[in-house]
């Protein structure tokens, strides 16, 4: 007998381990708390009293770390086989264990990843003429949004996590029209410029004192494929972007193998699959505009 809509959809996506949609929107909060934390007085609608801010932290961590420690779990739980071998005759904790130290190890990481977060404001405000403050750039730039999620579900994807550090990555992409997989690997003073349309793929690796331009596509040039003709999994396939480079607005950079030396500058609307040298200059050779004119009879 055919199974329904509701059957199928009951079994392989939504039960009660998956995290769902209300977990999606938890994701967006979790996001929201540990950004306030972060940056006190940003990103709340009301001004904070000063002798108060340290409480204030120290809530938003809390509540922050509650909700992903519950929502880890869950998507530990979803992709754990020992949990449903055990579940039958005793109650398994290696989830709740593990999701736990995970859920510490982020929140020992929010003093690294706020002075990270003030090197890429200083990066902007040193890259950018029109910044004219450090606030500024901080209330209204959007890849400064971008980034701060980044470093935040990058920690939480070097420790395997499932889907939350994508949710994460596609809610700032969602804000931002900037995509950045968590997976990338991406150094200090790290500055988009403009930001639209911009993706950082996975195994992407970027230096430190990196600007990039809106458009910028750091991509896979193709995927190798198992015997079943399906992509293979964890290969690297994104370029690497050595120290203080700067790729100018609509460039493309694809292929694992490819290598962009330190102190380069990419070109507006070049297009590169192969490594170019340290302190190279990669320019886009455009064609001579055809003008006829025309004359009416």
């Amino acid at each position: 007998m055919a199974q329904s809509l509701e059957e199928i959809n009951h079994k392989h996506f939504f039960n009660d381990k998956t995290i769902g949609l209300a977990g999606k929107e938890s994701v967006y909060k979790i996001l929201q708390n540990l950004r306030s934390a972060l940056f006190p007085g940003v990103y709340e609608k009301f001004p904070i009293d000063e002798s108060r801010v340290n409480i204030f932290i120290g809530n938003n961590i809390r509540m922050a770390a509650v909700e992903l420690s519950n929502l880890i779990e869950k998507a530990l739980v979803d992709v754990c086989e020992i949990h449903e071998k055990e579940k039958a005759h005793k109650k398994c904790t290696k989830c709740r264990d593990k999701a736990n130290d995970i859920t510490i190890d982020l929140i020992k990481n929010l003093p690294q990843i706020r002075e990270q977060l003030h090197k890429d404001i200083q990066a902007a405000f040193d890259g950018d003429p029109a910044a004219l403050t450090k606030e500024e750039i901080l209330l209204s730039y959007p890849s400064i949004d971008a980034i701060s999620i980044y470093r935040l579900a990058h920690v939480l994807y070097l420790h395997e996590v499932p889907i939350i550090p994508r949710i994460m990555s596609e809610f700032a992409h969602q804000q931002t029209g900037i995509d950045i997989h968590p997976g990338a690997t991406i150094g200090d003073y790290f500055f988009i410029d403009h930001g639209t349309g911009v993706v950082i793929g996975e195994t992407c690796t970027i230096g430190r004192h990196v600007k990039i331009y809106q458009g910028v596509t750091l991509g896979a040039k193709s995927f190798p494929l198992d015997e079943f003709g399906k992509p293979i999994k964890g290969v690297k396939r994104h370029p690497d972007i050595e120290d203080n480079v700067v790729i100018y607005a609509g460039a493309t950079i694809l292929g694992g193998d490819t290598v962009i030396g330190h102190d380069s500058v990419i070109g507006g609307n070049v297009w590169l699959t192969h490594t170019v040298p340290p302190y190279s200059k990669v320019y886009n050779a455009q064609p001579s505009p055809l003008i006829k004119q025309e004359m009416p009879e």
